[in-house]
């Protein structure tokens, strides 16, 4: 059985006051705020020095190599920060650059400072010294008051026996008072990490991303490519299976028209062996449609789909939907297809014992898990099943994501938005 995790087990849930606090994101946001004021500066005191210096050194052709250095530098930051901001706050925002074109080192300078991409990365480095250092002053003042609130008393009673004095009942009544306060600001502290956090990855989607009508164009021609490799897929199975066999079965029947008068004995085995040709290109029929557009998905909805999908894998798969009205058609056949490649990738390579898929709602969009307790190490490849499917959710704005760390567990986790 797949293990919860921690936050999604405490009373009132993942978003409650336990379940922010169990979180490792929570911490792991904390962690990212106190320090990006330091961050910041740092890029900040780079960055004004080697761009006033390359420019400088241009007029004198010292400073185009200083120049490209510096570009490259900042980009090469700005896809760091794309990766942390990802492992830090969950937000996923891929490399908005324009394609590579060929030539020489002209043409590459041309593509470095004409495109958009270069100068909204180095907007973004500059903005986070005044953002970072918000972040980092409003953070170590909070987590500072907490510590200080919920330590109470232990910083009383260590200070008085260091001075050698003794304290009173009041005292001892008023520290204690402030543990609970103390509680309650964690709380509160936790809250706004996750706030912050949340503007941080907004305002760095903006500028570190691809604006909206390259991105709608990138999925366009993801979505183009996808349909492209899905049309051929079914012309190869239908050359390769069914018009071979039904080929057969033309050549069996005229051979036995040919036998009829002469031969009826082999005549009728031939019509024998045709029929069972003609059912064997009729079973493959099906599965090329079931592969297209499986009929119990239209029929019968997504649950019913994916526990029979469920039903014919290897090992005991745990099938959990949980919508309480059906998806739009489109997302139930992407979810139904990232399930069963999913599952058909566990039966081939996984070595896994157990597995389990869920399908649930989170805002406007349907969530697809996929786990097994396999070896791991399955990677989303260039022209692989999975990034196929990768393809194909981003259609409809979609994201899949698979974390399959070597020795297991493999999870494969969908968003499918039910409005693009």
């Amino acid at each position: 059985m797949r293990s919860v995790a921690l936050k999604d087990r405490v009373p009132w849930g993942p978003r409650g006051p336990l379940g922010v606090l169990a979180d490792p994101m929570t911490w792991r946001a904390a962690a990212y705020l106190l320090v990006s004021g330091v961050i910041g500066l740092g890029w900040f005191l780079l960055l004004s020095f080697a761009v006033p210096a390359s420019l400088t050194l241009a007029v004198v052709w010292v400073g185009v190599p200083l120049a490209m250095a510096t570009v490259l530098m900042w980009r090469g930051g700005a896809m760091l920060e794309r990766r942390v901001l990802r492992a830090v706050f969950g937000v996923r925002i891929a490399d908005p650059y324009r394609r590579r074109p060929e030539g020489g080192v002209a043409a590459y300078l041309q593509w470095l400072v004409t495109d958009p991409a270069t100068w909204k990365d180095l907007g973004y480095l500059l903005m986070l010294l005044p953002l970072g250092a918000v972040e980092t002053v409003v953070s170590f003042g909070l987590w500072v008051s907490t510590a200080v609130l919920l330590l109470a008393p232990v910083i009383l009673r260590v200070s008085m026996a260091a001075d050698g004095q003794t304290y009173a009942v009041e005292d001892h009544v008023a520290t204690w008072l402030c543990v609970p306060a103390g509680l309650v600001l964690l709380v509160l502290t936790a809250y706004l990490a996750r706030a912050m956090g949340w503007l941080h990855g907004t305002l760095a989607t903006v500028l570190l991303g691809a604006p909206e009508e390259e991105r709608l164009r990138v999925s366009r021609a993801r979505g183009v490519d996808a349909a492209e490799a899905e049309r051929r897929r079914i012309e190869r199975d239908l050359h390769d299976g069914a018009q071979q066999r039904l080929l057969s079965v033309a050549v069996d029947l005229g051979r036995a028209q040919a036998k009829f008068d002469t031969d009826p004995d082999t005549a009728r085995e031939l019509i024998v062996q045709a029929h069972a040709g003609t059912k064997a290109a009729i079973a493959e029929l099906r599965d090329l449609a079931r592969g297209i557009h499986p009929a119990i998905l239209s029929d019968r909805g997504l649950d019913a789909a994916l526990s029979g999908l469920a039903a014919r894998a290897p090992v005991h798969v745990d099938v959990t939907v949980e919508l309480t009205e059906r998806p739009p058609a489109a997302v139930e056949s992407i979810a139904y297809f990232i399930v069963a490649e999913a599952l058909a990738n566990m039966a081939k390579h996984a070595v896994a014992t157990e597995a389990s898929v869920s399908v649930f709602r989170e805002r406007a969009a349907v969530v697809v898990d996929v786990w097994d307790n396999g070896v791991g190490g399955a990677l989303v490849t260039p022209g692989g099943g999975l990034a196929g499917l990768a393809d194909r959710a981003a259609t409809i704005d979609g994201v899949l994501v698979v974390h399959s760390p070597v020795g297991g567990p493999t999870i494969v986790r969908a968003e499918l938005p039910c409005e693009w």
